[in-house]
């Protein structure tokens, strides 16, 4: 998937990291020339400019872009550049920058998809924000490990088999399974996996996309698009 963020400081920069370790592609874009080129050493594209003006956004990629990160710390910003990616298709997330505003801007920005506030979710609340669908990053174990949650769909491969039949890469890890609108709990290997029905696994980031195909099916993928 393509991804462009506006922000290049802490939390732009943890989210692209994020996305990139699984494949995504992502450009930033960033106003400040220093910040921007420390963002460069670290191998991202980044384009210098104002993320809330459309032409800066137009030259990031916008209109090919899957989704859209407003991250920066300014909200005005964020919010004038969620509005410009919306018209060009995009899934859009919003970052606010204190708990009580949140309800204020899900009240009057209905087209934004989602409001984060990162300093209580983290880079890893932000990408599944940027990603919705059926697979949420739960936590980062170490540089190439996470456990991620995903949710059997109508399309999944293993839908209707059991637990004891789900064949995992050699790098992923089942830790729990749960029902639809059941708490996760320790699998039992004779639990049949039905759609809505989640499931926690370990996986080293080179086969996190293998494990999502398995488990979620073609409908891993959010079905917000660019042009």
């Amino acid at each position: 998937m393509r991804f462009v963020i506006i922000g290049s400081g802490r939390v732009g920069s943890r989210t692209a990291r994020v996305l990139t370790r699984e494949g995504h592609e992502v450009t930033l874009v960033e106003a400040d020339e220093a910040v921007a080129d420390r963002a460069r050493e670290e191998g991202y594209e980044v384009i210098v400019g104002d993320g809330a003006r459309e032409s800066v956004l137009e030259e990031a990629g916008i209109a090919e872009a899957d989704a859209f990160g407003a991250l920066t710390s300014d909200l005005n910003a964020n919010f004038a550049a969620c509005m410009i990616a919306k018209h060009h298709g995009c899934r859009t997330v919003l970052r606010i920058d204190a708990d009580y505003r949140e309800g204020i801007y899900r009240k009057y920005a209905e087209e934004v998809d989602e409001i984060i506030y990162p300093e209580r979710l983290g880079a890893l609340g932000a990408k599944n924000a940027l990603l919705g669908g059926n697979v949420r990053a739960i936590a980062d174990i170490a540089q190439n490990l996470q456990v991620v949650e995903l949710t059997v769909q109508e399309g999944s491969p293993m839908r209707g088999y059991t637990i004891s039949e789900l064949e995992l890469p050699a790098d992923a890890t089942l830790l729990a399974f749960g029902k639809e609108g059941e708490p996760l709990a320790i699998p039992s290997p004779d639990e049949s996996m039905e759609e809505g029905d989640r499931l926690a696994v370990l996986a080293d980031f080179d086969v996190l996309g293998d494990v999502r195909q398995l488990i979620v099916g073609e409908a891993a993928a959010p079905a917000a698009g660019g042009a």
